[in-house]
């Protein structure tokens, strides 16, 4: 079904919005250039359909076409209202409404190989077809309305223009050249034009020798001091092989990110292709320095040396690895285009009172950052913040470590969350940011589900039936290790079926078959050891 419609979809293992968008559009404008039908890129509304138009007198040179060029072929055609329904291009003769409409959408649909996903009329190309002005001589006027004018000259001068301009699921970088007319082709005070990457801390919890390090440290921390154990409960380091599927996320929903930064502990997934020129994986030693005590399993403390990451952008969304896009976005629902940062607040309250070695380590550093905020600017933070991608400014973060160096340092040498720890990007900086004029508050429809709460598979069906959020988060830290094995099961079926085309970022099956039996810190030694070293040590 796409869009409530039965249609016949092409079978694809590793198709994405971006690439179904560009096979639609392409379609369409071969199909104009071989009627020598001239045409342009129109700025519209949609952040995923390419909008191309025509003037109205070629409409049934276009029609007739279509149902010749796509005989025999599962391609649609329908008028852009939201209740018509598609015809195929080879259907009979056309409904009076698509003979009749101002634009008609033409797409041709992809599915996976279980039929979960079907990616159809949500990225199709419009065709609008652009009329004479009656009233006035000379001028064409647009069917519906655009983003920049719905009148223009007839003569008003082609040209080429950036592609990222018509779409929001594009970066500048990734953008070609396509015509268009020129008042549409300069980008507009509300686009955002700078570049934007993405940051992850992943640990492998399985890994023996990650297990080690993390008794070791623990053995050494408990002598010093109590260490609570809601900051070594097994759940809140247990992989469940989110990361696949929140970089599946990021690949299908969020193609405008840059560059993919991934933080580890000198830990490689089996599954990644760190070949890829699309991510960096960034060993704890790199962003550390001579600060803090590594190893380190403390996530404040990692979160809190991330604009350390050589090469990172100054704009960056910083991501755990069980938040996933959940439908298509764009860098407008994080950073405005002037480069202002978004934050998204949640109806929870940060509790009253001192941080103590009682409190849920989040709950504790929330404390923390309310005290600093206090302190900085005699304002006080009630709400906590939603669990989502967080949108970051470098420049923030620098700013924050220079003016609060001993809170920074100090949850830095914190091997495990600490009663004293602040937690930076997730909450800190958004406060700051916006206090010192340089963020605001957002909105994402957004999904949270306790992985542990009894409700949450109805939840998850919620969410696989309507996929009309733009977020969601699986979280759980407080599950025992029978518990988690029962999670991960409801897991893995439901994230492979909302998620189950793969990412250009995953190695073949087989491939990551026979890596999956080595642990996570061995595959990293692979991976950057000298290929002389690796065979000095093989039996």
């Amino acid at each position: 079904m796409d869009d409530g419609v039965r249609v016949v979809a092409r079978v694809r293992t590793d198709a994405s919005p971006v690439d179904v968008r560009a096979g639609n559009r392409t379609a369409v404008t071969d199909l104009l250039d071989e009627l020598s039908v001239p045409y342009f890129f129109v700025p519209g509304f949609s952040h995923v359909r390419a909008v191309v138009g025509v003037r109205d007198r070629h409409r049934s040179a276009i029609l007739e076409r279509v149902r010749v060029a796509w005989r025999g072929e599962a391609v649609y055609v329908r008028p852009v209202e939201k209740s018509a329904s598609p015809a195929r291009s080879d259907s009979g003769e056309w409904p009076s409404g698509l003979r009749e409409a101002p634009a008609v959408a033409v797409f041709s649909p992809v599915t996976d190989p279980g039929g979960t996903l079907v990616l159809g009329t949500a990225f199709a190309c419009e065709i609008e077809f652009w009329s004479a002005d009656p009233e006035r001589p000379g001028m064409m006027i647009a069917p519906r309305r655009n983003r920049v004018a719905e009148t223009l000259p007839d003569d008003v001068p082609a040209t080429a223009g950036s592609e990222h301009l018509f779409t929001g699921m594009l970066t500048p970088a990734s953008a070609s050249p396509v015509p268009t007319l020129r008042p549409f082709a300069s980008a507009r005070v509300d686009d955002v034009t700078f570049p934007i990457d993405a940051v992850y801390t992943w640990v492998e919890d399985s890994d023996p020798e990650w297990q080690q390090r993390q008794r070791e440290a623990l053995t050494i921390c408990t002598r010093r001091e109590e260490v609570s154990t809601l900051a070594t409960n097994v759940s809140r380091f247990a992989n469940r092989d989110e990361l696949r599927f929140s970089l599946r996320s990021l690949h299908q929903y969020a193609p405008w990110i840059r560059h993919i930064f991934l933080v580890t502990d000198d830990q490689l997934p089996y599954w990644l292709d760190t070949n890829s020129p699309h991510i960096t994986v960034v060993r704890h030693q790199t962003i550390f320095g001579e600060v803090g005590v590594l190893p380190t399993f403390n996530s404040h403390a990692i979160e809190s040396r991330l604009h350390h990451i050589p090469g990172l952008s100054e704009h960056f969304l910083y991501l755990n690895d069980d938040v996933f896009f959940a439908r298509p976005s764009t860098p407008r629902r994080f950073f405005h285009g002037n480069g202002l940062s978004k934050f998204f607040t949640s109806k929870l309250h940060v509790e009253l009172g001192a941080a103590s070695v009682a409190d849920r380590p989040v709950m504790s550093a929330a404390k923390n950052n309310r005290d600093l905020i206090e302190q900085a600017h005699g304002r006080t933070v009630t709400q906590k913040l939603q669990h989502v991608p967080h949108p970051q400014r470098l420049s923030v973060l620098q700013e924050l470590e220079d003016r609060f160096p001993g809170e920074f340092k100090a949850t830095a040498s914190h091997q495990f969350r600490h009663p004293d720890d602040i937690s930076v990007p997730s909450a800190l900086q958004h406060y700051w940011s916006y206090l010192t004029g340089r963020a605001v508050p957002g909105k994402l429809h957004y999904s949270y589900a306790d992985l542990s709460n009894p409700a949450t598979p109805a939840t998850l069906d919620k969410l696989l039936t309507r996929r009309d959020y733009d977020v969601f988060c699986l979280n759980d830290d407080d599950s025992d290790e029978a518990a988690i094995e029962e999670q991960g099961k409801m897991l893995s079926e439901f994230l492979t079926r909302y998620f189950p085309m793969r990412s250009p970022l995953e190695l073949p099956d087989d491939l990551s078959r026979e890596r999956a039996e080595r642990g996570a810190s061995a595959l990293w030694r692979e991976a950057t050891e000298p290929a002389g070293e690796r065979a000095d040590r093989r039996p």
